[in-house]
């Protein structure tokens, strides 16, 4: 198993570490509805490739995952999602190929060569305590624009994936109703973002896909996308 060097670390890593691992967020994240949104997402940008990762110790887990079958987890020195771990921010990569990247480790950009990515854009997802777990990303492997109002969708997203957990985890907190609960609310949030992705599949039969996406289309999945957050924030343990 290769070793993360330390200059790659966040200064905050063992704590890090500890809430990732005392939030038990691996079998949280298999569930039904994280696959959901990792779907949403890629159909919102039109892209072939989007994941939720948990960037552990020396490991990176890709427990929601659609488009890299079998991408079950690979050493973290060579994913490119924990760059965004590293930095402690969303990190954007147009063009893995033709462009220089400082702050992407070699092992990292290997990799990407290898799988024949181009294009990479990670946001941070956050644990309850507001410490970084991993990313929601997507991927392409042609080279791609991405502007900032899309970088602000894509952040919305991964806050919407974070209260997610949020709420999942204060379900948890309740041992006489908690899982009831959690089981109607993850229902029906499943149901809510499939319904989300039938729009957006509309919304592109209608009107094209286009790059960098249309002002237009990024301000009706902005509204949505709060809608959701209503829904979560409404819930009381």
């Amino acid at each position: 198993m290769a070793t993360t060097p330390l200059s790659n670390l966040p200064t905050d890593e063992s704590d890090r570490l500890r809430s990732v691992r005392a939030y038990d967020i691996l079998p949280a994240l298999t569930e039904p509805v994280f696959e959901e949104f990792v779907a949403l997402t890629a159909r919102i940008f039109s892209l072939p490739i989007s994941l939720i990762s948990v960037v552990e110790e020396d490991e990176v887990y890709y427990p929601a995952n659609l488009g890299m079958p079998g991408n079950d987890q690979q050493p973290r020195v060579e994913a490119l999602c924990s760059t965004a771990i590293s930095l402690a921010r969303a990190v954007v990569y147009h063009d893995l190929a033709l462009e220089q990247y400082s702050d992407i480790p070699s092992e990292a950009l290997h990799a990407a060569e290898n799988n024949q990515l181009r294009f990479y854009a990670g946001a941070l997802l956050r644990l309850p305590d507001q410490r970084p777990l991993g990313t929601l990303c997507i991927i392409d492997r042609a080279p791609r624009t991405f502007t900032s109002d899309e970088q602000h969708i894509l952040d919305l997203l991964a806050a919407l994936v974070s209260r997610t957990i949020a709420v999942r985890h204060l379900c948890r907190m309740q041992p006489e109703t908690g899982d009831v609960q959690w089981k109607r609310l993850s229902a029906e949030l499943q149901e809510e973002v499939q319904a989300f992705n039938a729009l957006v599949r509309y919304l592109f039969a209608r009107h094209g896909t286009q790059v960098p996406i249309p002002g237009a289309f990024l301000t009706q999945v902005e509204s949505r996308i709060r809608d959701l957050q209503s829904l979560l924030d409404a819930y009381r343990p």
